[in-house]
């Protein structure tokens, strides 16, 4: 039995040569990110967790998205390589000459979108340290040249933040996923990167990571995921569960429980609600866990975002929490500290957009949204954290 190699994100920080190697190499290897948070103990015996079968021909990336609970993905070298090669067509990405990191290579949208794409076609990738050292990453922006830039919506508050009236007409392709499209700042994205075709990419770590695309002018809610990707089959549930195939997905996956293969009948979730759309696209309805019930009411927290981001263009966040009657409810977060007329706006767009029930419980505020290595927002943390500012609240 072949043991597996394990490369902390931390030896990549200025090359990615030994991560060239391992996945030129038939042996299987595991991409440990540099915040781990809580180290899983079954870590440690992952040579014998996972069958030697799986030793070769094989990745991992280790990642606990917005659960917290860590999970080990395994992934196929060569079927990664085939979504490389799918998302080159269907991106229209021959005219992009380089790739600018600004996000983790350990979480799975930069690491198959820009590392594994710029591997297999053989382009340049430019690593920075993403908006901790915003700097290098606006000296790399500016440098660019046909390049294409990967970003979640939680960073355009810190593209606001450091490079305000700055402009990259060397950005070609702007490339957005791993969490809702900011499909209203549409506008503010043309004039930094006035070059760049820009998509909404939808996904999930078990789908290696893509399954959906949309260029962004395409439609006009940001709820819409846009289209499966050659190959990807998708549906939805009774209970509205999205539910996938795909000839790229994971092979397999650890967590606590052990280890759990993944055979090609197998429908996987997504952890997404949604629904099919007359023009063959999706629309989101939230993750699983952002959709719940109030008084009997169905409660989306995608929607409830879409209706704040018509009064509120920066930082915006939920967490959930019980009433005093024992009622499952949402509080707002945002970032800055509203002046008391955006608040006021705020509140008329939830008036006019969603009876009373819908609400968040309170609006509160924080100097920052406590954020996950990937640039998603912490909800954990988020929750727990102390010191944040009342707005607003609930009287009944």
């Amino acid at each position: 039995m072949t043991a597996l190699e394990i490369i902390p994100e931390s030896r990549l920080a200025s090359s990615t040569l030994l991560l060239d190697d391992a996945w030129t190499d038939s042996a299987s290897f595991l991409l440990i990110p540099e915040k781990i948070g809580i180290r899983p103990a079954w870590l440690d015996r992952i040579d014998e967790i996972i069958p030697p079968d799986y030793h070769i021909g094989c990745f991992g990336i280790l990642t606990s998205g917005s659960t917290g609970e860590p999970k080990l993905i395994l992934g196929s070298k060569q079927r990664s390589e085939n979504l490389a090669r799918a998302l080159h067509q269907v991106q229209d990405s021959e005219a992009v000459a380089e790739t600018i990191c600004a996000l983790p290579l350990s979480y799975s949208y930069a690491f198959i979108n820009q590392w594994l794409w710029s591997h297999v076609h053989k382009r340049r990738l430019v690593l920075t340290r993403g908006f901790s050292e915003p700097d290098r990453l606006q000296l790399a922006l500016s440098q660019a040249k046909d390049a294409m830039l990967c970003l979640v919506g939680g960073q355009l508050a810190l593209l606001r933040q450091f490079f305000a009236g700055a402009s990259f007409p060397g950005i070609i392709r702007l490339h957005f996923a791993g969490g809702r499209f900011p499909q209203e700042q549409l506008d503010f994205l043309q004039e930094r990167f006035p070059h760049a075709k820009i998509y909404n990419n939808y996904g999930c770590a078990e789908a290696m990571p893509r399954l959906t695309l949309r260029p962004a002018e395409a439609a006009t809610a940001a709820a819409h995921i846009g289209y499966p990707l050659p190959g990807i089959e998708i549906i939805a549930d009774s209970e509205h569960r999205l539910l996938f195939r795909s000839p790229y997905r994971a092979v397999a996956f650890v967590d606590q429980a052990g280890f759990h293969p993944v055979s090609a009948a197998d429908w996987l979730p997504s952890g997404d609600l949604a629904e099919p759309l007359e023009d063959g696209g999706w629309r989101l309805l939230g993750r699983a866990n952002e959709v719940f019930k109030r008084y009997g009411e169905k409660i989306s927290l995608p929607q409830l975002l879409t209706t704040i981001k018509q009064a509120w263009q920066a930082d915006a966040a939920f967490y959930l929490e019980q009433d005093a009657n024992g009622e499952q409810g949402c509080v707002l977060v945002l970032s800055p500290a509203p002046e008391p007329q955006e608040l006021q706006q705020i509140l008329m767009a939830l008036r006019h957009n969603h009876p009373r029930p819908h609400w968040p419980l309170r609006i509160e505020s924080l100097a920052a949204l406590p954020l996950l290595a990937n640039g998603k927002t912490d909800v954990h943390q988020l929750a727990a954290a102390e010191h944040k500012a009342l707005h607003w609240k609930q009287r009944i």
